[in-house]
């Protein structure tokens, strides 16, 4: 009897184990802007590319993929990445 709980422990283990082995996606932190992915755009009244001209308050080094409203005009050319040239 033992030995057919310890089976069935081992089984049970084994078919959960593809998903404890699973490796997470990578989230960004809740101060990352939730429009844009790759580096953290922070949420600011502004944020501007770094290799640009703008006054920020804040800054991003890009590229960026636009995934959401570019509020932040970071896509110059709506081609779907923004800060192109850093």
């Amino acid at each position: 009897m033992k030995f057919a709980v310890l089976i069935a422990g081992v089984a049970l283990g084994l078919g959960f184990a593809p998903a404890a082995l699973a490796t997470p996606l990578p989230q960004q932190p809740s101060q990352c802007d939730p429009n844009y992915s790759g580096p953290c755009v922070p949420i600011a009244s502004d944020v501007d590319c770094a290799a640009g001209s703008g006054n920020g308050p804040a800054y991003v080094s890009g590229p960026v993929t636009v995934i959401g409203t570019d509020i932040y005009e970071l896509d110059q050319d709506g081609n779907g990445t923004g800060c192109e040239n850093g």
